[in-house]
């Protein structure tokens, strides 16, 4: 397992983590298998969507604001970031893309998304590459 610290600037954003996951990929030195990428965090997740356009991620963090807006008269968790914890869990703790010749199979426009609800934070990022058997 790789890990490695992403530092967030901003209480929600994204951030593209594909090529520091390439490259902890490269160092298990996986030819064909799988690699997990988990965030060891609860009010931090991970996914995948288009990293072509910016204006996708800024799209999605605007719409999960809207579907969890930060305050809520109903929220009861002590921290005060309970908004933080449902869009995390929401997003999910960790992806899963298959491997061939060394590359993962990401679509041509997909990337890994960092996606943090409760910065600016110093977070950590833990990947894993498994070896397929052979045949």
């Amino acid at each position: 397992m790789v890990t490695f610290s992403i530092a967030t600037r901003a209480r929600c954003e994204v951030q593209d983590i594909t090529p520091q996951v390439q490259t902890a990929l490269a160092r298990a030195n996986v030819r064909d298998g799988l690699v997990i990428v988990f965030v060891p965090h609860t009010t931090a997740g991970v996914t995948i969507n288009e990293n072509a356009d910016p204006d996708v991620a800024r799209d999605v963090l605007a719409q999960l604001e809207q579907m969890v807006p930060w305050e809520q008269p109903f929220y009861r968790h002590g921290e005060g970031n309970s908004a933080a914890h449902i869009k995390a869990s929401l997003m999910g703790s960790s992806v899963s893309i298959p491997v061939s010749q060394g590359r993962m199979g990401l679509g041509t426009w997909q990337g890994i998304w960092f996606c943090e609800f409760d910065g600016p934070r110093t977070r950590q990022v833990q990947v894993t590459c498994l070896a397929g058997r052979p045949a």
